[in-house]
């Protein structure tokens, strides 16, 4: 278990001041100035050093991320965009952050953007979360009335302005270039890439975007140093991560651990255990729903990092730990799911737009028992034709919960449509 000591979020369920006063008495902006003295170099070296991989889903290396950015001046301004759609079903860490340690991402909005020569960071928080954006935006009127951003932030010669921008409730727009575009007044559509939006992103400047965890831990990382943040955690997955578990378990968090916790022993000391207890588990979906679902088999051993998960042919994603008991009904689940990125697509690629209709129909005929038992193998074949095929990973994160359910459940989906074509054709007889 992370002893206090190494937490990063010692205020995540707001039981404290979360006002600027609250964060400087638990060390937030101490010594913000001396950073801002450090090279940029300096300050994406000691990012890289920490090892710490992006927090929204992907898990690219972030201080690579940030030295993709030109480190001369065209002329062209440079921007940080910080992504706090968070849209993800099962995924709610970003919001603990924003309403309760909102300076903690102010202050990360700063170092990072004096490391990638941006003047401006714009926060894109996710349209339903009105009472987070407010949070958020009293704490950047506190840190610019403190002189912390601004013009001279910190006293550091460094001028930093930072906008709250609410989008409009699309899913699309996690997506970083569907960001962009939302940002800039269009509708939220992915971009393909190449350019990439280190050299054409913002108004076609040089930008980067970054989750809201991502930033949130960068001062701690500076101030303790990279070393100590790489060696929590396992070889190539490092740090803390925030997770945030829902459904069946006794008592659904978001908690703050170290990567590599067991799955079991995130469940059972965090969230004491799961409904009926260990035997009565299901499946997990670990990532948010985007990522296959895994049997209990699986969850036994598993560890929460993206290498071993994707090693069981899942993915640590947000880190948004579904569970779900023998009560659950495994395929309507997932079918539930394929309705949601049904309508989600943007429909900007041919694959996703139809594809992902196809899916749903498709797993609303074999809940209905209107499927045949030969026609998992179409479905499964469909999943293969969109996933890889698309401009963003939405296309993926159709297919992969319909990937992971004809994996490991497929008997399940063969019993569905064999009971329900049954009850079909005793109602027919009875009519």
């Amino acid at each position: 278990m992370l002893s206090d000591k190494n937490r990063i979020f010692t205020n995540i369920y707001g039981l404290n001041d979360t006002s600027l006063k609250g964060a400087q008495s638990r060390g937030d902006w101490d010594g913000t100035d001396k950073i801002l003295k450090k090279t940029r170099d300096a300050i994406i070296d000691e990012v890289k050093a920490s090892g710490l991989r992006g927090r929204g889903g992907a898990g690219f290396g972030t201080g690579l991320k940030w030295s993709f950015m030109p480190k001369e001046n065209d002329g062209r301004p440079h921007y940080l965009v910080i992504n706090a759609d968070e849209g993800e079903p099962g995924t709610c860490k970003d919001r603990e952050i924003l309403r309760n340690e909102p300076h903690k991402l102010i202050e990360g909005a700063l170092i990072a953007s004096f490391a990638m020569g941006a003047n401006a960071a714009y926060i894109y928080i996710r349209g339903e979360f009105l009472r987070e954006a407010q949070a958020v935006q009293r704490a950047i009127d506190e840190a610019y009335a403190a002189g912390l951003i601004g013009k001279d932030a910190c006293k550091s010669g460094w001028d930093f302005d930072c906008y709250v921008h609410l989008g409009a409730g699309a899913y699309i727009c996690g997506e970083e270039s569907a960001l962009i575009e939302s940002l800039e007044g269009k509708k939220g559509q992915p971009r393909m890439k190449p350019p990439f939006p280190a050299n054409c992103g913002l108004y076609g400047c040089p930008t980067t975007v970054n989750n809201v965890e991502s930033i949130a831990v960068v001062p701690e990382i500076i101030r303790r140093g990279g070393a100590w943040f790489a060696g929590l955690g396992r070889e190539n997955n490092t740090g803390t991560k925030l997770f945030c578990i829902s459904g069946h378990v006794n008592n659904p968090c978001t908690v703050e651990e170290e990567m590599g916790i067991p799955l079991k022993e995130l469940l059972e000391k965090h969230c004491g255990g799961v409904t009926g207890g260990w035997d009565n588990l299901l499946a997990v979906i670990p990532g948010g729903s985007s990522v296959p679902v895994m049997p209990k088999a699986t969850c036994d051993n598993v560890l929460m990092d993206f290498d071993s998960l994707r090693e069981v042919r899942s993915g640590l994603g947000t880190a948004a730990v579904i569970v779900m008991d023998k009560s659950t009904d495994i395929v309507r689940a997932i079918t539930r799911l394929s309705s949601f990125y049904k309508h989600e697509s943007c429909g900007q690629c041919t694959p996703c737009r139809e594809g992902t209709g196809w899916m749903s129909r498709m797993m609303e005929r074999i809940m209905s028992g209107d499927a045949s038992v030969d026609e998992i193998d179409t479905l499964e074949e469909v999943t293969r034709q969109i996933e890889g095929h698309t401009i963003c990973a939405l296309g993926d994160a159709a297919a992969w919960p319909i990937q992971g359910l004809i994996r490991h459940f497929r008997p399940e989906m063969e019993a569905k449509i064999l009971q329900n074509a049954g009850n079909n054709k005793s109602r027919t007889d009875a009519a």
